[in-house]
């Protein structure tokens, strides 16, 4: 395999992919967290959206949400799903492929508590993806669970992780005269170890 020098230097992706996500931390200016999420419906029709990674782990890549939305759906049916982070301010980007699996249990509960209290509070009002009849409505339905909910409510039944377990992981930092750098990992299960390839531009 062609050496990897500098950004790319690691022989765990999750640790490269936390390093880099470090480092946009100091340069972009609004949210170095947030990937486009690609998922598909039940009829293979793709759909995507931003959302907010918060934990890279030693074997996948988690985010938080609503599990009536439209996005969960599509999630639990497909059972697989693919994001890709994109830094303006490094010109690096990661796309990641992989299978999914809910976080509904204690690590959810532990960063729902951590959520500000209105965040929270909003969490238990919206029926995400759902129509809404009126702004007003919504924060009626606020108000309402304020008023029901009191100052430290627990997560929702209905609300929680999802854990995306890679089979492919490839990163890409850019190169001059569109002649940029690309590395994938790649594996046949998530049990499986990684090979690593350079791809053409």
């Amino acid at each position: 395999m062609d050496s990897r020098r500098g950004k790319f230097d690691g022989d765990d992706p999750f640790e490269i992919a936390r390093r880099w996500l470090g480092e946009a931390e100091e340069t972009e200016p609004n949210d170095a967290n947030a990937i486009a999420l690609s998922t598909v419906d039940v009829d293979g029709l793709p759909n995507v959206r931003m959302v907010l990674l918060k934990e890279i782990e030693a074997s996948g890549f988690v985010f938080y949400t609503n599990y009536e939305s439209a996005k969960a759906g599509e999630l639990d049916s497909a059972g697989k799903a693919a994001f890709v982070m994109h830094w303006k301010s490094l010109r690096r980007q990661i796309r990641v492929r992989g299978l999914v699996e809910k976080e509904d249990g204690p690590q959810a509960d532990a960063y729902f508590a951590t959520r500000s209290l209105k965040s929270r509070l909003g969490a238990w009002a919206s029926r995400q993806s759902q129509p809404l009849a009126s702004r007003a409505a919504l924060m009626a339905e606020v108000a309402k669970v304020t008023a029901t909910k009191g100052p430290n409510p627990p997560r929702p039944p209905f609300w929680g992780g999802f854990r995306i377990r890679p089979v492919e992981i490839e990163f890409w930092a850019d190169g001059e005269f569109r002649l940029h750098d690309r590395f994938v990992w790649r594996r046949k299960t998530v049990n499986d170890s990684w090979s690593v390839t350079r791809l053409n531009p």
